[in-house]
């Protein structure tokens, strides 16, 4: 792997930190000083917090991952010059004024979008079979059942919280393609890259590609 950085890893929605426990001794392996927040899921304000907060004393240059709604959460927050990267695994990138809702919804519904339950305050979970079939579907069976099982209820509005300043405009950026996800769309993640200018890499791999890919995943993030 390249040279030694801070790594800060950021999960996506329905997970927590462990989702890069394969991704973090790879890169431990290489040098690298890593960190995996754990996003409280409740707005996207407070998700960025979460993670300035993890940036805030480290000494650089970081590189930022996150996956899934991670991307939104370190488009907002990876603006601090200690920011040298952002790399986006299967992940929304959205511009200013966009959410990771909105870039769903631009495109034809992934088809995770019908496993999705709302409880009586807002929060969003996964069916069981939505984990199984449209979420990693090519883990084992009992990987499945322990993302389901410890899943992280997620607020719709921090799914629908939008971005103000994208950080990936002043950055280099780097994305990885799940070319089976099921959950945000292989076309949408490539026009999203496309976009982004970023370096892209492509794997055969469902939505939870550090799960499933974790050297690919570790070797893009290191650059």
């Amino acid at each position: 792997m390249a040279k030694s950085s801070d790594v800060i890893l950021v999960h996506g929605a329905w997970a927590d930190g462990s989702s890069w426990a394969k991704v973090i001794p790879l890169l431990a392996a290489g040098g690298h000083s890593v960190t995996a927040v754990q996003l409280p899921l409740t707005s996207l304000g407070d998700d960025v917090a979460t993670v300035k907060r993890a940036i805030a004393p480290a000494s650089g240059p970081i590189i930022l991952a996150g996956h899934s709604y991670g991307g939104a959460v370190i488009s907002e927050a990876g603006n601090d010059p200690k920011v040298e990267a952002l790399v986006y695994i299967a992940a929304f990138v959205p511009d200013a004024g966009e959410s990771a809702g909105s870039l769903g919804a631009s495109v034809e519904p992934a088809p995770l979008g019908a496993e999705v339950r709302p409880d009586t305050e807002g929060y969003l979970k996964l069916t069981q079979s939505g984990v199984s079939d449209s979420f990693a579907q090519d883990l084992t069976d009992t990987e499945k059942l322990v993302l389901y099982s410890a899943q992280s209820p997620t607020a719709g509005a921090a799914l629908g919280g939008t971005v103000s300043a994208p950080a990936w405009r002043g950055k280099t950026c780097r994305y990885l393609v799940a070319t089976n996800d099921r959950a945000i769309q292989p076309a949408l993640q490539r026009s999203m890259a496309k976009r982004l200018n970023a370096a892209v890499v492509e794997v055969a791999a469902n939505h939870v590609a550090m799960l499933s890919h974790p050297q690919e995943v570790a070797t893009l993030i290191a650059g």
